[in-house]
């Protein structure tokens, strides 16, 4: 292929690095990897020393001049952050350039208003690198599982909670722990607040909840809880009855039923559950990511690897600028869009209201420690049709003992009420801990 498809980068830190060093060097890749040169970067710092040699003609430190410049086809975002991220995002669509972003937060809240535009000019956004990293999960929920209802998604797709998890897991080490360490081995940020608090993990499960039934969820109202307030007793408690303990984020669709163009009601939140040992995420460990597709007619399928990090993300980045060269070299009618690849919206979907979202629970309760207080407690439980899985008592300290419960399938509402009445009792000190359970 004679012809080259220029990129423009804004951004060149570990990411951008990443795209512009598989670029650069082509050999033993798809051929079309030969097709596309770098033609313009926007950076920080001019003067910055870099781990990789540019020609320092195509460097600036004004991302206008990237999107602005006629060699410029593909703009690649790997900058981070909200803004000036969204706005430089919407300029390269008005100029005509399709765009490849790595930019979950962007896409989780703004993504609506990128598509849009982005159809309107005629021109591809793809985001496969802003979830998973270098896990293929967004082309295959936009083409290969296509023909499938989806009826849940459910996903570990923050590296760094699963990290502090599986070291939690593993070692007995508490959460302030292992959360040092993981800063020290440049796993967690130094504020880690958006990953252990699971904002994170939102940012993603809302992307890929729209594409898996085809309507966006706003993002500020998606029920969130991170792993900063977990005990470790919890995690030993979860371990002796056959249980992990991972920050999930699930979107599930209540009722795959639902014509093409009827409102769907569906159930998303993130938040520490208790896998069985025998589910596939359960051993999913350290900063890999894995995410759970269930479909129909597929079944089951799980996508698995590397979260994060320069070569993963990269991976993604540059897979997305392919289909869009090729798209452009192979294409006659440049203004005709390929329906896989684009970003549209094909029905309204609508958070179900979570009092009425089913789900098993753990809950561990401090009580006094006299007889007949499972009694009482299964009492306010068969009252509120709340039916009990199983029911352990350990000894906490001498006048106090805990009680471990897994119930069956309730309402949200069922077991918040439960919890309400049981607090009530006099023989309960307080509910130490509520989760849910896969």
């Amino acid at each position: 292929m004679t012809k080259k498809i220029g990129i423009g980068l804004l951004g060149l830190g570990t990411v951008g690095t990443g795209v512009a060093n598989i670029v650069n060097s082509p050999e033993g890749r798809h051929p079309l990897v030969s097709s596309i040169h770098l033609a313009k970067i926007a950076v920080k710092s001019l003067q910055k020393p870099r781990a990789i040699t540019l020609d320092s003609k195509i460097l600036t430190n004004d991302p206008l001049e990237v999107i602005n410049d006629p060699n410029v086809q593909v703009v690649v975002e790997v900058m981070g952050g909200i803004e000036p991220a969204r706005s430089l995002i919407l300029r390269a669509i008005e100029a005509g350039k399709s765009v490849v972003t790595a930019n979950k937060s962007v896409i989780a809240r703004h993504g609506e208003e990128i598509a849009k535009e982005a159809n309107k000019a005629g021109v591809y956004v793809l985001i496969e690198a802003a979830v998973g990293g270098g896990i293929p999960i967004i082309e295959p929920l936009k083409q290969s599982l296509g023909g499938n209802r989806i009826s849940k998604v459910t996903g570990i797709i923050n590296g760094t909670t699963n990290y502090i998890l599986s070291q939690m897991s593993r070692g007995g080490a508490n959460y302030q722990d292992v959360l040092k360490e993981a800063q020290q081995l440049g796993y967690a940020e130094a504020d880690p607040t958006a990953d252990v608090e699971g904002h994170d993990a939102a940012d993603k499960i809302a992307i890929l909840s729209g594409l898996a039934f085809g309507g966006a969820i706003e993002r500020t109202k998606i029920p969130t809880k991170g792993i900063s307030n977990l005990k470790i007793l919890d995690i030993e408690y979860a371990q002796k009855l056959g249980y992990e303990i991972k920050l999930l984020a699930i979107a599930e669709n209540l009722d795959i039923s639902q014509a093409k163009d009827s409102s769907l009601s569906v159930a998303l939140r993130v938040e520490p559950t208790l896998v069985p040992i025998e589910h596939p995420l359960s051993g999913v460990n350290g900063v890999n990511n894995a995410i759970l597709i269930e479909g129909d007619p597929i079944g089951e399928v799980m996508f698995y690897g590397p979260g994060a990090g320069s070569g993963p993300t990269a991976s993604a980045v540059v897979a997305d600028i392919l289909n869009i060269a090729g798209v452009k070299l192979m294409s006659e009618n440049k203004n005709s869009l390929d329906p896989l690849l684009s970003a549209f919206r094909w029905r309204n979907c609508e958070l179900a209201d979570p009092r009425q979202i089913p789900q098993k629970n753990y809950v561990r309760l401090i009580t006094v420690d006299s007889a007949g207080v499972i009694g009482q407690i299964g009492n306010v439980f068969g009252k509120e049709n709340v039916s009990i899985q199983s029911i352990v008592q350990y000894d906490s300290i001498e006048s106090e003992a805990e009680i471990i419960i897994i119930t069956h399938n309730v309402t949200r509402g069922q077991i918040r009420d439960s919890l309400d009445k049981i607090k009530e009792l006099n023989e309960v000190t307080k509910v130490a801990t509520h989760l849910s359970c896969l």
